[in-house]
């Protein structure tokens, strides 16, 4: 089995050490499971308990004050599964999954996401909410109001800072903290990417995480798992496009160079991805930072 696992690409982290201890154990982690499904939500799991990274505990705070996660995942059969919009849910990445091997569906939303997860064993009613993201939220004057005032409340937060060039900003920097995995046994492959959203969107809104193609992608060539400027990775399909070049015969870091480079070239903002091919493990970014791990077993 080999993992490769991602943190979130954006400003440089102020503790690089304990987080990339954070990511060698989750890699490792998933490296010891049975099935490249098994290793990224194994992977993916570890990451969305820890609170320095924005996805489970410690996800960002919409304009109503709620935490929500998303997650999606796809193997290389095709087969997709994702969950967004869900308060009080940690492990998303495994509702994803729920999803995947489940349902006949690719894509639950809501709180009908957390009733699936519920019933599948997933637990609900986590409180994800750290005083750390308390504090910020609290500190901008939250709106209150009907969604025209939260979408001018907002006018000025969401998309401060990093979202443009990777700059680092006080109120933004950790809410590309997004994660994601990318595995394979040597026969078949699996992706996952989870998050917490950003800070100061609007109640409900969802990014480019567990959309198919944008936060990951997975086909017979390999996987890949997107994180950054959610918006504009949607709108280049940002993780397809890294899956592309390694159908087109390149190899994992040449692909993941090259889907980064048409990115920056369109959108002119800041994103990472990670990817796994036959031939091994390449990751790309346009911002400060972005942490990796690999393992294999």
């Amino acid at each position: 089995m080999r993992v490769i696992v991602h943190g979130g690409a954006g400003g440089a982290p102020d503790d690089p050490e304990p987080r990339q201890a954070v990511l060698d154990e989750a890699a490792a982690r998933g490296a010891d499971t049975a099935s490249p499904l098994d290793a990224v939500e194994s992977a993916v799991g570890v990451l969305e308990s820890d609170p320095r990274f924005n996805a489970g505990v410690g996800g960002a705070v919409q304009s109503d004050g709620v935490v929500r996660t998303d997650a999606g995942v796809m193997t290389s059969d095709r087969a997709v599964g994702a969950a967004c919009s869900m308060p009080g849910v940690e492990h998303a990445a495994s509702v994803a999954r729920v999803v995947h091997s489940e349902t006949p569906h690719i894509f639950v939303s809501g709180e009908h996401a957390v009733d699936l997860a519920a019933d599948f064993g997933v637990e609900t009613g986590v409180d994800l909410l750290t005083d750390e993201k308390r504090e910020r939220y609290e500190a901008e004057d939250p709106p209150r109001g009907s969604p025209r005032e939260h979408l001018d409340w907002l006018a000025s937060r969401f998309g401060s800072g990093d979202d443009q060039a990777g700059e680092r900003s006080e109120s933004d920097a950790p809410d590309h903290d997004t994660v994601g995995a990318v595995a394979t046994d040597g026969e078949t492959f699996a992706a996952v990417t989870s998050t917490g959203g950003r800070s100061f969107a609007l109640a409900g809104r969802v990014g480019d995480v567990p959309q198919v193609g944008s936060g990951f992608f997975c086909t017979e060539a390999g996987g890949a798992s997107a994180t950054g400027a959610g918006e504009d990775i949607a709108r280049v399909t940002l993780s397809r496009r890294a899956v592309d070049f390694l159908d087109d015969g390149f190899d994992a870091q040449a692909a993941a160079d090259r889907a980064i480079d048409e990115f920056e070239e369109i959108t002119d903002s800041g994103a990472g991805v990670i990817v796994l091919g036959d031939g091994g493990a390449g990751s790309a970014f346009n911002t400060e930072g972005m942490q990796t791990s690999v393992a294999e077993k």
